[in-house]
């Protein structure tokens, strides 16, 4: 399920605006093709005018009810009495309305038993929606439809539906949360390696600098020639160590695609745009082509978040054979507003350093946008005799 529809579907989620509460609604609504029985037994099913008229009234009030209930609880959450006391009295619409006007407006109970799939706990939903079909079936019988597999199949089917629906967000949810939850004890953990580096490659050389130093002023008054060659040892300790927190500074900041991938869901995520990102990323790319790749996927989520106002953005990792030999290839494309920088067909600093980044591995970088309304990004980096990719 992708991020929009587990906002158009989550549990206690209010709609953000209006686009998203119409399409709840509609979700909501497409049960109502159901409706085409009761509809047609009012138009041809040649009852009196007052009869008519009383099941029109009828018809109006119980939908209207089943769409503020179910509509109103996917949107905020509802207590289990103001539940019960809602959908009893659906269910007695529905008994007064078959017995009344005939066999045609069981179909209510349908209805009914989607309502309690859809805002009942699950402990209470499956049983009423067994109990809603039974009762049906036994308002039924004297009026000749009895076991018809017609309303016993949407009735059952609807219910556990919407129980299906709502366990599926639930487990979404909860998986998106423990992927945050690793991503965050993936960040911890190379917080705490840099913090052991650091001290591993501090530790001695700092030891080393304080003793020299120690030494060095206890030689200066009688022996200078020593205390200067200690200085000198201080120097050259201080430089290498120098060189080595570069290094580990450089180790710990390089961008890796595998965080870049995990970022990227989070930040389209984060700005409601639905997102199709590889669960994972190439294990054996070099170094240098790793970093240019994270990079540019980067920069183009940065863009599709910052300036595109794109609804679905498809981000793209594969290895190719080309006559020049084996590459990598990312592609990120989204449906925004057709380039790279607040809509502009020229490209921005953002691009520039993107294609000169790529191009100082040896790999090429493409940007334009594509039909009416949307933009691809493609950047390839040779990758030699690099495995199968994510």
């Amino acid at each position: 399920m992708t991020s929009d529809e587990i906002r158009l579907t989550g549990m206690g989620q209010p709609p953000r605006n209006h686009r998203e509460a119409l399409r709840k609604l509609l979700w909501i609504g497409i049960w109502l093709v159901f409706m085409a029985d009761p509809i047609d037994d009012l138009v041809n099913g040649g009852h009196t005018a007052w009869a008519t008229a009383l099941g029109w009234l009828g018809l109006v009030a119980f939908v209207g009810v089943y769409l503020a209930l179910v509509f109103r609880h996917t949107a905020r959450a509802m207590r289990l009495e103001r539940l019960a006391a809602v959908l009893g009295a659906l269910a007695a619409v529905a008994v007064v309305m078959s017995l009344t006007l005939g066999a045609p407006w069981l179909v209510l109970f349908v209805y009914v038993s989607v309502s309690c799939g859809a805002v009942l706990p699950m402990r209470y939903a499956r049983w009423t929606i067994v109990a809603v079909t039974a009762a049906m079936v036994l308002l039924g019988v004297p009026l000749g439809r009895g076991w018809d597999l017609g309303l016993v199949v949407p009735a059952l089917l609807g219910g556990f539906a919407m129980t299906g629906v709502r366990q599926l967000v639930r487990t979404t949810v909860e998986l998106r949360r423990a992927r945050a939850t690793v991503a965050q004890l993936a960040a911890n953990e190379e917080r705490l390696r840099l913090a052991r580096d650091l001290h591993d490659l501090l530790g001695h050389s700092l030891s080393l600098i304080t003793l020299k130093s120690e030494l060095a002023g206890r030689m200066l008054p009688e022996h200078p020639e020593k205390a200067a060659q200690q200085v000198a040892d201080i120097e050259q300790v201080s430089r290498q160590a120098l060189v080595d927190v570069r290094e580990a500074v450089t180790g710990y900041r390089r961008a890796r695609l595998g965080a870049e991938l995990a970022g990227a869901r989070a930040a389209l995520a984060a700005a409601g745009i639905e997102a199709e990102v590889p669960a994972d990323a190439p294990d054996d790319l070099p170094a240098e082509q790793e970093a240019a790749l994270a990079w540019t996927l980067r920069e183009a989520v940065t863009n599709a978040v910052r300036h595109s106002g794109a609804h679905r953005c498809t981000v793209g990792i594969a290895r190719r054979q080309t006559l020049d030999g084996p590459v990598m290839e990312l592609t990120v494309e989204d449906d925004g507003a057709g380039a790279a920088a607040g809509g502009s067909a020229v490209p921005g600093n953002g691009l520039t350093g993107l294609r000169e980044r790529v191009e100082g591995v040896g790999g090429t970088l493409e940007a334009a946008p594509v039909r009416d309304r949307g933009f691809l990004l493609v950047a390839r980096v040779p990758v030699g005799s690099v495995g199968s990719a994510a």
